[in-house]
This record gives structure tokens, C-alpha cells and sequence, in this order.
């Protein structure tokens, strides 16, 4: 796994599911710009990686985790990429945003809540109206991931960084202490610590590092 993690960075550098159902909220032009403006921003031209040494050292381990619950290793690790680029472009941890997946989705792709929330972040249809454009799909890996972050910063915004409150706001479940517990646990389950990449890695990461600067996460 490492080596095929390798490979793909070298050009580039069972649960319970609560499915969201955030809750409409009038937003005033200046919130509903700056939320337009960071769903709008196009595709990533560089790695949100520090250096190649990361990289590996991050994938290998979240795609040991997640192996289970998706399968297909190409499609994990760019699913993996995408979260820790839109988790870090959002100011959010990834691991958090991990959690999240787990407790909403299941890291189902398609997941359709009885609100009518999609995908592996779980956003209401409504969102695309309020800050996107027409033809966004909420089932798209990175377009969900987008609004899904963007939301979850909009609501620590409000709360003034309360993650308790902001989750209970992005699952449409205020108050209520369940949701945001499950949300944190996963979390732990996610928790990370950079491990020491090996020997050969180290010696390359400067080179790899260099190039993914101008590549795709």
C-alpha cells in the first residue's frame, strides 16, 4: 500500500449513521458572497500536503483505517486527498472532518437522507440555491466536499469557534448533546500523529515535495 501510495504522489506530490439536515437560515450579502466566493474557487492547483514526506506518512495511514469501508485503494487515496485539501483550505482539521463522514455517511457516496441531505458530507439541496450555482451535483467527491466544509467553518464562525454548538447546527440538531458526541468520537478514532517517514522517503521528499507544489492534491 505505501508503494502505491508512493506512486500516486511521486507525479502529484460499522457505525450509526445520523444523516445531516442543516437548517435554513437567512444570511445577510456579505455572508452569502464570501460563502458563494469559497464554494466557487476551482480545483486546487497544488498539493495541501506540506512535503512528500507527509504526504505518504498520512495517506498510508488513513487508507489503513478507511480500507474497510471503501475498497478500491486509487479511489480511497483520492478521496483522501480531496478531504485533506478541502478540511485544510477550510482551516479544519481533516481528522475531524473524517469523523464527520463516518457518523453522516458511512463514507457512502451516494448516501440520500429521509431530509432529502446527499453525499458523504450529507449537504441540503437547499445550500446549492443559497451559495452555488445550478448545475453543482452534491453527490460529486469534491463538490460535496467543498460545501460540506465550507458550511461546517460557516457554522464554527457563528458559534465563534464552539464545535459542540457548530456540529449540532450542521446536522440540524441544536441543542441536543448526541450528534456532536458521536461526531467527536469518531474523531478520537481518527486522531494522528505524523510518523517518521523511512529512510528512502526522507531522501526523496525534498525532490517530491518541490514538484507537487504545482500539481494536484
Amino acid at each position: 500500500m505505501r508503494r502505491l501510495i508512493a506512486a500516486l504522489l511521486f507525479g502529484v506530490f460499522p457505525s450509526l449513521l445520523w444523516a445531516g439536515a442543516q437548517q435554513y437560515e437567512p444570511l445577510s450579502a456579505s455572508v452569502r458572497a464570501a460563502l458563494s466566493g469559497a464554494i466557487a474557487d476551482k480545483r486546487p492547483p497544488g498539493s495541501s500536503f506540506k512535503n512528500y514526506a507527509e504526504a505518504l506518512s498520512w495517506l498510508s495511514a488513513m487508507s489503513d483505517r478507511l480500507a474497510s469501508r471503501v475498497p478500491d485503494a486509487e479511489y480511497r487515496l483520492e478521496l483522501l486527498r480531496a478531504i485533506h485539501y478541502e478540511a485544510t483550505r477550510a482551516g479544519l482539521d481533516p481528522q475531524l472532518v473524517l469523523g464527520l463522514i463516518q457518523v453522516e455517511s458511512g463514507f457512502r457516496k451516494y448516501a440520500v437522507s429521509s431530509a432529502g441531505a446527499r453525499g458523504y458530507m450529507q449537504v441540503m439541496p437547499f445550500w446549492v440555491k443559497v451559495i452555488g450555482q445550478p448545475d453543482d451535483n452534491l453527490f460529486h467527491l469534491r463538490t460535496n466536499l467543498r460545501y460540506g466544509c465550507t458550511i461546517l467553518r460557516h457554522y464554527l464562525t457563528i458559534e465563534k469557534g464552539n464545535l459542540f454548538r457548530a456540529l449540532g447546527r450542521y446536522n440540524g440538531s441544536l441543542g441536543r448533546a448526541e450528534y456532536p458526541n458521536m461526531v467527536k468520537a469518531a474523531w478520537e478514532r481518527w486522531r494522528y500523529t505524523l510518523d517518521p517517514a523511512p529512510d528512502s522517503a526522507s531522501k526523496t521528499a525534498p525532490e517530491a515535495g518541490k514538484d507537487s507544489g504545482s500539481a494536484n492534491p
